[in-house]
């Protein structure tokens, strides 16, 4: 059965919980003028590697990526699923102790960052711990309740936009692809998409819907950046840590019960946030199933795995280390997320002519 329609909800609601914390302070910082430039050159790669992981996977329509490579060796495995599964548990350590501290900072702070990171990954571990398809019924269900307060918060926060901020519209300067605040805004562009290679053959979707799907995000991208920089300029929202979150905050509308927006953005996003969360811990625990006995239940496997993030996320002392650990996650990222394409395109490749030959 197809449920391309659950894929390209749940792609683009996870990338929605990546995109609007820190993306927009890493481009500001990585460009002074023509923000859509980097915007589009990063959101090309997204739409690139997309296309060339799921075209390699559509060799292998009844595989996942494992069973894709323990048929290519054990030695092949190891090499290549070690670095992901490392990467995708800091990902997880990083991405819920930095979420818990905006939460904190924005409405919630006189709670303990632990107890924060402790709900978030209680609510994570349980929805990554009643399977895929549950999952994928939940994002779902969240997009349908959350969908409609994202577009009603991005539709109401240009009030304070200044058009003049927008110029120059072009400029030729392209410094900002080595700066390394630009190399870890990827993050938001890269950073969610490896679980199309772990839902087959258990969810089956068409690649043409999910790119299709995929320009959604676009203008979500140029919104979270372009938002600050109008209301405040680009000098003043490079400012802040989290200048989309400050930019929605001066929204001013009398009639809304709520004295903040903002209240509205942030539980919808965190709500993503949580998804995304959830289906890179089931990610993982699929990997670590296959190394231990199967006696061993899903539950504990996972419940396992949050304990392991719980203690990583609340050893990161502050913001700065949190900073300097996302810089050292994108290195691996690159490494993960251009490794296990290639391998996997030219993996079909192979598959392909020897069925070819065979006929």
């Amino acid at each position: 059965m197809d449920k391309s329609l659950q894929v390209v909800t749940v792609h683009i609601l996870t990338h929605i919980g990546l995109i609007f914390f820190i993306f927009p302070i890493n481009i500001i910082d990585s460009t002074t003028v023509v923000h859509w430039l980097p915007i589009l050159i990063g959101f090309m790669v997204h739409i690139a590697i997309i296309a060339f992981f799921t075209k390699g996977l559509s060799y292998f329509e009844n595989q996942g990526l494992l069973d894709l490579y323990l048929e290519s060796g054990k030695i092949l495995t190891v090499i290549l699923v070690t670095p992901l599964f490392i990467y995708l548990l800091s990902t997880n350590m990083l991405t819920v102790r930095a979420y818990a501290e905006t939460i904190s900072l924005v409405f919630l702070s006189n709670t303990p960052l632990w107890a924060i990171i402790t709900l978030t990954l209680f609510i994570s571990t349980y929805i990554a711990a009643l399977g895929i398809q549950a999952l994928f019924r939940t994002g779902v269900l969240m997009a349908c309740i959350f969908f409609p307060l994202v577009i009603f918060v991005l539709s109401m926060s240009f009030q304070n936009a200044d058009w003049h901020y927008i110029y120059p519209i072009w400029e030729p300067e392209f410094s900002f692809l080595t700066d390394h605040n630009y190399v870890e805004s990827f993050f938001a562009f890269i950073g969610g998409y490896m679980y199309l290679g772990f839902i087959q053959p258990q969810i089956r979707f068409k690649r043409s819907k999910l790119l299709w799907g995929s320009l959604a995000l676009l203008p979500l991208y140029l919104l979270s950046v372009y938002v600050p920089v109008l209301t405040f300029g680009e000098d003043t929202a490079s400012q802040f840590h989290f200048p989309f979150i400050v930019a929605v905050d001066t929204i001013d509308i009398t009639w809304l019960m709520f004295d903040r927006i903002t209240m509205f953005f942030l539980l919808s996003t965190v709500t993503f946030v949580m998804i995304f969360t959830a289906l890179v811990l089931w990610i993982k625990v699929e990997i670590v199933k296959r190394c231990l006995p199967k006696s061993i239940k899903t539950p504990y496997i996972a419940a396992g795995l949050a304990i392991l993030i719980f203690i990583g996320a609340i050893s990161i002392p502050d913001w700065k280390d949190v900073d300097i650990l996302f810089w050292w996650n994108s290195l691996l990222r690159f490494y993960v997320y251009i490794t296990i394409p290639i391998s996997t395109f030219i993996l079909g490749k192979i598959a392909q002519r020897k069925a070819a030959a065979s006929r």
